[in-house]
């Protein structure tokens, strides 16, 4: 592991926990989230929603903005966090592609959010994944939790290429600014 590469922190998929590992791997903090502050908004924003499902037996388990037991949350868990931290999300248009990014705006863009399609068990569970990138020390990383090490990209041109190929393969791309 390169010098650079051991400062990164980088947290590791554990259940439907990826934003919760999203979040602290763009922060570069393992406490910036903990599960119990990510379920704690989830209460409020299901609190808050004047279109409040039924009860049902499930409703335990299976809340409107994520699963008690495995996480998975969902985007307004995503963006009410980062807003408590004084960040703002601009969900990117996909029809103009990543080439309309600003990679280089260090003082706004704090890093870049990607919801995924994932298929797992041979095609038979079909969920979506959070993934996050983020320059780190002048360098762009992927920080995906599925993967055992960060990824480095060479340069802008393959972090706009990975941001294309997963908005073509039905990916969302979410920009998290500094202010």
């Amino acid at each position: 592991m390169a010098d650079s590469e051991s400062k990164i922190y980088h947290e590791r998929q554990r259940l439907q926990f990826c934003l919760l590992h999203c979040l602290n791997n763009l922060f570069q903090d393992k406490d910036a989230f903990t599960k119990e502050s990510l379920n704690s908004i989830a209460e409020k924003l299901e609190t808050n929603d004047p279109n409040k499902e039924t009860w049902t037996p499930l409703s335990f388990v299976l809340k409107p903005h994520h699963n008690t037991i495995t996480g998975n949350y969902d985007v307004n868990v995503m963006i009410t966090a980062l807003e408590g931290k004084g960040k703002s999300v601009v969900w990117h248009d996909k029809r103009i592609g990543a080439s309309s990014i600003d990679l280089d705006d260090a003082d706004t863009l704090m890093g870049i959010v990607l919801n995924v399609p994932v298929k797992r068990y041979g095609g038979l569970w079909r969920s979506r994944h959070w993934v996050v990138v983020r320059k780190i020390n002048g360098v762009w990383y992927n920080l995906d939790s599925d993967l055992v090490v960060p990824q480095l990209f060479r340069d802008d041109d393959e972090v706009r290429g990975f941001l294309d190929q997963n908005l073509s393969l039905g990916g969302e791309v979410l920009l998290v600014n500094n202010a």
